[in-house]
């Protein structure tokens, strides 16, 4: 049902935690699932420097998101406000069609955080 990749994403994400003093903070949830996701960022010069996640969710849901954090750190806003689920889900492996969307979820939050930074900071 899931890869063995997405399963130890789940049991130990390397992402999961608060972040005090975040630069951004998305925040985003799908009221049919009950899934629940923030994602913190720290921001200089443009690049992603940290980033955390904060998710209420299945399998699917933490081992996204806790992906989407590997994919973007280090990258600069623009790079991460363009990966795609397809990308999040081709790294994490198999996953059952009827989860994919926790992905999307997923990088909803992270677009919702990078949205906030550019209000915040006046970057279009």
């Amino acid at each position: 049902m899931y890869s063995e990749k997405t399963l130890n994403r789940f049991r130990k994400p390397k992402f999961s935690g608060e972040m005090k003093k975040a630069d951004a903070v998305g925040e985003v949830g799908n009221f049919k699932c009950g899934d629940i996701m923030r994602i913190y960022l720290k921001v200089k010069n443009n690049i992603i420097t940290d980033i955390k996640f904060k998710t209420y969710g299945c399998v699917a849901a933490i081992a996204s998101t806790d992906m989407i954090c590997e994919l973007i750190k280090g990258k600069t806003i623009d790079e991460a406000n363009k990966l795609t689920s397809k990308e999040v889900v081709k790294k994490l492996g198999d996953m059952p069609a009827v989860k994919i969307h926790c992905s999307v979820l997923g990088l909803n939050a992270l677009k919702e955080a990078i949205g906030n930074y550019k209000k915040k900071h006046k970057k279009n």
